[in-house]
């Protein structure tokens, strides 16, 4: 059964970081990819950023690309996203997910978290 645990939400003023992780188990060599996604209220969710867990290679949306890093720790089985600089329009309910089957930034994913929060006021 494969489980994604998310951690590391919470409350910043703008300017600041987070970091979260994606603590995954279950998970299969054929699940080579995993990614961050975000769903602001009243908003469809969106690609933050994607990691192929095999090669390393990594991917962002333009929104973040040069605040966000996304990075993983095999032996942990853990994927984190380091967000720097953030903005009040990074306010959103942050997902993980696994096993992509389309575009790394699609929501074409097998496996998703449950969330965890993420607040930046100005």
């Amino acid at each position: 059964q494969v489980r994604l645990v998310e951690s590391g939400g919470g409350s910043v003023q703008a300017g600041g970081s987070l970091r979260l992780s994606c603590a995954a188990s279950g998970l299969t060599s054929s699940s080579n990819r995993m990614a961050w996604f975000r769903q602001a209220p009243g908003k469809g969710r969106e690609g933050v950023a994607a990691i192929n867990t095999s090669g390393g290679g990594t991917y962002y949306a333009g929104s973040v690309r040069g605040r966000f890093t996304i990075s993983q720790d095999n032996a942990k089985n853990t994927v984190y996203l380091q967000m720097n600089s953030l903005k009040p329009e990074d306010t959103a309910m942050y997902y993980c997910a696994a096993g992509s089957i389309g575009l790394p930034l699609s929501e074409n994913y097998n496996y998703w978290g449950q969330g965890t929060q993420v607040i930046v006021s100005s």
